[in-house]
């Protein structure tokens, strides 16, 4: 069993690549489906959802921090929904989202410009200029938005595992290469791996749920035992701040335990007891 994400430019044929590689496996197939879910379940509208993992956050963002909360709505749901395996991802930003799992296959999908402006003038029926100017700064916003919220950029090869370049390898040729190298060992989920993606699902779940009132707050999670950083807010206000957090934290199904940051000198470790509403 494995994950597979496939990372792509607008008109690289990439989609359909990833189509023709579940069909060969008989995984499914997803994309748009977890901007949906992140839209019903935190109740966001999906263009601001699209807009968060797409546009470079503007001044005025980079302030209020507002992508952030946004992305990790829809990182909690990513890893929700990839957590039971056999999924082909190819929508926005699932190579950095899961890009810490051992048995996430990560693939780049790349094509030449002009083969990518002739898809989008076949497809749109837009002039070749326009097409060009469309995709470079489609290409432009993707780019910015990995280095301004993750320092990574997405055109960095070693973010990958594999990257196709779609011209004389064909789409069908492609599902074919990425099938082969499926059935190594070194891509199927053990019981190491599916901790690893266990523990991040956790941490993003609890991540959301306190991204209202500490967006930038850093999340690790351990079998159970969740990690909370340290809370930046003005004195006068941060031991409320520091209780809200701790409580929401709790109500987390899944977490056994919070060990919150530095700031809490007399009481550092937390825990929760499982049976105290009993």
């Amino acid at each position: 069993m494995s994950i597979i994400t496939i990372s792509k430019g607008s008109y690289t044929r990439g989609t359909e690549v990833a189509k023709t590689l579940a069909k060969k496996l008989g995984y499914d197939c997803i994309s748009r489906d977890i901007l949906l879910q992140a839209s019903e379940e935190f109740n966001i509208p999906e263009l601001q959802l699209i807009s968060a993992i797409h546009d470079a956050p503007s001044i005025l963002e980079r302030f209020t921090h507002g992508k952030e909360r946004y992305v990790k709505y829809i990182r909690k749901a990513l890893l929700q929904h990839v957590r039971k395996d056999n999924v082909v991802y190819h929508g926005l930003a699932g190579h950095y989202f899961l890009q810490d799992i051992p048995h996430v296959f990560k693939i780049r999908i790349i094509a030449d410009m002009e083969d990518r402006v002739r898809e989008e003038v076949k497809r749109t029926a837009i002039s070749p200029e326009k097409a060009l100017y469309n995709l470079k700064k489609d290409d432009d916003e993707r780019r910015k938005w990995g280095l301004q919220l993750y320092g990574i950029d997405t055109w960095d090869s070693r973010l990958y595992d594999m990257v196709l370049h779609i011209k004389t390898i064909t789409v069908e040729d492609a599902g074919d290469m990425i099938y082969q190298m499926l059935q190594t060992p070194v891509f199927r989920t053990t019981p190491a791996s599916q901790k690893i993606l266990d523990d991040l699902l956790l941490a993003a779940t609890v991540e959301a749920a306190l991204v209202k009132i500490a967006p930038l707050i850093k999340v690790t999670a351990d079998a159970g035992v969740v990690y909370i950083g340290n809370v930046d807010a003005p004195l006068t206000v941060k031991q409320n701040v520091i209780n809200e957090i701790r409580t929401l934290a709790e109500k987390v199904e899944g977490v056994k335990k919070v060990v919150l940051g530095l700031q809490e000198k007399k009481d550092e470790y937390h825990t929760v007891n499982p049976f105290h509403n009993i």
